[in-house]
């Protein structure tokens, strides 16, 4: 055997090995399902909802709503239901310091908290905020690729009526 194509095989192999890690395409057609409750406080009062909003997609096909909840104990709690978008490698759920996060330039420029890796690309899915999250501020949901900096989709956040009501 030529001395080249030793050589060849080897880096050809690493180098499959590395596009497959990086994008993963089989999670292309995997989907990861769940099916979280709202949780409900041990008081008794039921969680009242804040700001909500529907996904629209960007880069990804991204549907369902987001909507923030006051629970009966004080705390945050972000809700997607009805939730779809792309599997993908290293997809998080980022709360944004803008109005909306329709491109990748303003979930960067705005800034953003993370909330962590999804929990799974369909079905309805609970995320704890931090007590110190502005929501005046925070009030956009980007769900978000880090492993390629892209954003798959958002829903900008606005008052529910029950909010309004208060």
């Amino acid at each position: 055997m030529k001395k080249w194509i030793r050589v060849a095989i080897p880096v050809a192999a690493v180098a499959a090995f590395v596009a497959w890690y990086a994008f993963r395409p089989e999670r292309l057609v995997v989907n990861r399902r769940v099916a979280e409750a709202l949780p409900t406080a041990q008081s008794g009062s039921l969680p009242q909802p804040l700001v909500s909003g529907q996904f629209y997609s960007i880069l990804h096909p991204t549907a369902g709503s987001a909507t923030i909840y006051q629970m009966g104990d004080g705390t945050h709690l972000l809700r997607l239901t009805s939730f779809s978008t792309s599997n993908g490698p290293d997809v998080h759920v980022y709360m944004v310091a803008a109005d909306d996060a329709k491109d990748v330039a303003r979930v960067q420029q705005a800034g953003f908290v993370d909330l962590g890796v999804i929990k799974g690309n369909v079905g309805d899915q609970n995320y704890t905020l931090g007590s110190d999250l502005d929501l005046a501020k925070y009030r956009a949901v980007s769900i978000w690729c880090k492993r390629f900096n892209v954003n798959f989709g958002a829903a900008a956040l606005r008052p529910t009526e029950a909010s309004e009501n208060h």
